[in-house]
């Protein structure tokens, strides 16, 4: 039997391993450049900047937090960035920002899950910090997929092979 800690650990992997993350590779493959980097106005993000966004985020809240690694991120150029940076480097990074993740998932105990950590100017809990950024990969990769229907008039397939 697993133990609670085990399941919210497998948690964090399918919801941010297995499906925001190759969602948002297939929605940034979907795109152009140009595509990628559009604002529709000064108070919208980009595709690139969320993407940009959720990296910095999951860095600083499990790897930096969580993880007690140094916290280097820089918010204000997630969302300053024009771009276009290529959308590769966009895919890396995602890459990148979960291996990073799967560092700390991989070590960690139950204590470390009801430990507190500051991380901004809040203090969190494991758990709460797992669920954090679960949900706000969650939230950003359902913005990124409905631009790229929108753009696109495309169905994602995201569910094509369950017989839901």
């Amino acid at each position: 039997m697993l133990t609670l800690q085990q399941l919210l650990i497998d948690q964090v992997r399918i919801r941010i391993f297995n499906e925001s993350i190759p969602r948002i590779k297939q929605c940034l493959n979907s795109l152009s450049e140009s595509e990628i980097w559009y604002r529709p106005n000064a108070n919208s993000n980009s595709v690139g900047n969320l993407v940009l966004h959720l990296c910095g985020n999951a860095r600083q809240w499990i790897v930096a937090g969580l993880g007690q690694q140094a916290d280097t991120r820089d918010r204000d150029y997630e969302f300053s960035e024009q771009g276009p940076l290529p959308t590769a480097q966009l895919i890396a990074l995602l890459d990148q920002t979960q291996t990073a993740i799967e560092q700390i998932l991989s070590g960690l105990s139950e204590p470390d899950l009801t430990q507190e950590y500051p991380v901004q100017v809040f203090h969190e809990s494991g758990v709460s910090i797992l669920v954090h950024v679960i949900e706000h990969f969650s939230y950003h990769t359902g913005q990124i997929t409905y631009y790229v229907k929108a753009q696109k008039d495309l169905d994602t397939g995201y569910y094509a092979n369950l017989d839901l």
